[in-house]
Order: structure tokens, then sequence, then C-alpha cells
């Protein structure tokens, strides 16, 4: 099953990408064979939502049972009555999973079209509805009310306010518009509210713009692996150096009981104020947001009194996150990356910089975790090995839960350290189509084992600073 193109990659970014799966350690014939159609899959599998819409609960706030309640409840209202499962993940107790239904097939498309930007497109694939500022095109005499058909520019070429496009643009499903066309272009700033209320979309996933927003966080299921893999205690002070916009970081201060000092650091001023919003909004009082520059956060000048606040001293914190910036290479659905071969190997440098600051921040016995959203040999594995050839009190840590596959070759790893480490590779299992028969009628044990696999690319690595360097 495949209802829309893999995603678009410009030609050395994909050549690229495609040099880390076919890499020196892959020998045989047959080995390169399976490797370029593992790579082809994995391309495919970006363009398309994962199987599953995952959040997390607050249990700071309220039991998993009574928000599994409340959200059933929820989805009810959204989907008219039809009834939707949500799964407990076995693992990870505070994750509930929604099954994505579809691609729907039999949606009749509306002569009124409107077209969306690419990022905006894909926000809609997992169930968000369209805000004013993504609508690029629209019909001439599109009114409010009226019936449309959604489609996304991909390629990036419709122009702001353009009554018709002919390019490359991919069905995305109907909904209702809000605003007539002459509103919606009227050129008024203010405007930033739903412009078009998705009713009929090709993939049906629960919206969750303002539901059950101190009781749930939308986040993507490595992403939440990560924390319980970082497995934070009650009384702990605890880094989250790219922080931004706050999951692992309430999800770290929830996992604490909001016992202890969660500090998340971010460069970005607004993304800060993010962070502050969403850990009110959950309740928890631990955690302390700075806008500062994570490659600046060891202090250097020890005459220096910042009162607890960044740079720090060395060895302060018990458990460091280093959910570092990246290329982005694994999240979903994603039907188009503009990036730059440059902008793509950029990444590297900056992660390695990071790093080095995590170790000299990180107190001996203290527990790192590096994590990304993507798929690139040269942002995970090579890190990996760079880190352990770099810093000698570093080791390599199983991890647990382990629901990722092991890391990929290539990097100058062992089998044994590959083991160690979580790679998320959506392409290891085939895209298919749902309904809800299919999902009311299968095992749990097989709903589980899908949700693993087919989430975002994502990788994990888990190290410990020995007490005796």
């Amino acid at each position: 099953m495949s209802v829309f193109p893999k995603i678009s990659l410009r030609p050395e970014v994909e050549h690229y990408l495609k040099e880390s799966f076919l890499n020196k350690e892959v020998v045989s014939t047959s080995g390169k064979q399976e490797a370029e159609k593992k790579f082809e899959t994995l391309l495919n599998h970006l363009s398309h939502p994962p199987s599953f819409t995952t959040v997390r609960v607050n249990t700071h706030l309220a039991s998993i049972q009574c928000v599994k309640n409340l959200l059933h409840d929820e989805l009810q209202k959204q989907f008219n009555g039809l009834s939707i499962p949500v799964f407990q993940h076995p693992d990870l107790q505070d994750v509930l999973l929604i099954p994505v239904v579809g691609p729907r097939k039999n949606i009749k498309k509306q002569h009124c079209e409107v077209v969306v930007g690419a990022q905006c497109g894909n926000a809609v694939l997992r169930g968000a509805h369209i805000y004013v500022p993504g609508i690029v095109a629209a019909s001439k005499f599109m009114k409010a009310g009226d019936v449309v058909s959604v489609y996304s520019d991909i390629k990036g070429e419709c122009k702001k306010g353009a009554k018709e496009f002919d390019g490359t643009k991919i069905f995305l499903g109907n909904g209702i518009s809000e605003l007539s066309r002459r509103e919606i272009f009227n050129g008024l700033p203010e405007l930033k509210g739903i412009g078009i209320r998705m009713t009929e979309p090709v993939y049906l996933s629960p919206s969750f713009d303002n539901v059950l927003s101190s009781y749930l966080y939308l986040q993507n299921l490595p992403s939440a692996v990560v924390t319980h893999v970082l497995n934070p205690q009650p009384g702990e002070k605890i880094l989250d150096l790219c922080a931004a916009p706050g999951g692992k970081t309430t999800h770290i201060a929830a996992l604490m009981h909001d016992q202890g000092e969660v500090i998340a650091l971010d460069k970005i001023s607004n993304k800060v104020e993010k962070i502050k919003q969403n850990a009110l909004l959950l309740g928890l009082n631990s955690i302390r947001a700075f806008c500062f520059d994570g490659t600046k956060a060891l202090k250097l000048d020890m005459s220096q009194d910042t009162e607890g606040e960044p740079p720090f001293l060395p060895e302060s914190f018990d458990r460091i996150l280093l959910d570092a910036p990246c290329s982005g290479m694994g999240q979903r659905p994603n039907m188009a990356c503009t990036w730059t071969l440059k902008e793509v190997t950029s990444y590297q440098p900056l992660q390695r910089k990071l790093f080095t600051v995590a170790v000299q921040l990180l107190k001996p016995g203290g527990v790192l975790v590096y994590s990304t959203c993507t798929v690139t040999l040269a942002e995970n594995e090579e890190q990996v090995a760079w880190a352990l050839a770099t810093f000698p009190c570093l080791q390599l840590q199983p991890q647990e839960p382990l629901i990722g596959g092991e890391g990929m070759v290539g990097a100058g790893l062992s089998l044994e350290q590959l083991k160690q480490l979580q790679r998320f590779d959506p392409s290891v299992v085939p895209l298919q189509d749902t309904d809800i028969d299919s999902f009311k009628n299968a095992r749990m044990e097989d709903m589980i084992w899908l949700a693993n696999k087919d989430c975002i690319g994502f990788f994990i690595a888990k190290f410990v600073k020995c007490k005796n360097t």
C-alpha cells in the first residue's frame, strides 16, 4: 500500500543517505540489493504517517485509567460515535496508543479546492485542522461553509493567493471552510485561527487542539522511550540540554514525581516560553527553563557567580539528556525535504560540541542519553563511535526499555555495541491499509508490535561516566 510518492529529496541528499545504507561493511551482492531495497522502503515510509497516534499521560495530575476514559469519550465526539480503541503500552505505562485509520480511498473530491504548504500538509495527515497561515491557495469563489478538497503543495511551487494550481499536489481529504477566500487573503496579519476544519481526511487521526491539554501530551513513541531510558529519579538534578518545546523536559519531571530539579535550555526565546507554558499547564514546578546556548553551558570563569543559572560548574548534573539538533530525516509524515547536502551534514559538528559540554557537566557515575530523530549514520552510530574514542570515561550502557532495533553497521562499532543502541527504523514493517475492524479484531500483542515498529525514525544511545576518572 502506498498512496503518496516517496519523500522528495534533493538528488545529492538522497545519494548521501543511500551511501549510509550501502556502506563498506555491506560486502555481498545480496546484501547490497537488500540494503537498496531497505533504503527505498524507508523513503516510501517517511511520506506516510505512523500507524498509531501516541500520547503521553501526565501522571503527575491524573491516573492512566482516568485519562484513558476521558480520551475514549473525546474520540467518540470527534469521530461521530465511531468507537476507536485506545491501547495502553505494556512497556511504557504512561503512553496510550490510538490507531490511525487509513488511507481512506473512497472520498469524493470537490470542485472547490484549497492548497496548503508541505509542512501544514504533514500536520493534516496526523490529525490537525488547517490554520489560516498554512493556506497557500483557494478556489476563486470559495465561501465560508463550503465543502472543499485539500491538497498539499509538496514542491513549494504554488504562489500565495493563487486561485488554482495545476502543479504537483497530493490529496489530503475534504474539509469545511471557516472563512471565505477574500477573508483568508485580505492581508490582515491577525487572522491565525482555523481556516479549514477537516471532516474527511485521508488518514483518520484525532485532533489534539486544546484537548485534555493538562492531562495529555502528544508525543512520538520513541520520544517517550528516551526519558524512560534516562530513568530520572526523585531528588536528582537533571539537565535537558536542547529542550524545546519541552515534551521530554516535562516527562522527566513527571517521572521524578516533580521532586528534584530539571534544568531546560534552549537558545530561542519563544521556544523557552513554550517550555514554561507546558510546565505550567501540566502542573510541574521542578522545571527551570533558560534561554541559553547549550554549547556555552559549561562555566569557564570559576569566579563568575550565576546563582544557579547557566553556565554551570563541571560535574553539576546527575543525568543529562542530549536530544540533539539534527537533520530530522526520521520525521513522519514528510513528503518533501528541501534541505541541501550542506545543511544535512552541518549537524555533526554541532552535536559534538554539545556532547563535549554534556560530558563535562555530568557527575562521575552519572548517565548521559544521546538521541536524534534522524536516520543518518553520521548523526547516530558515528557519533557513538566518536564519543567512545574521545571520552575514555564513558561506557556504553544497555537500555531499558529496549523497544527499537539494534544500531546500523558502518561506524566501526562491535556487534555487542550495536545491540546496546536503539534505532527505530519504520522500513522494517510493510505499509498497510487499516480500518476500524482490523484494529478491533487484532490481538493486543500484534498491535503493540506494530506501534513499536511503524513509528518515526529515531536513535538512542545511553552512556555512564566512570567514577574513577
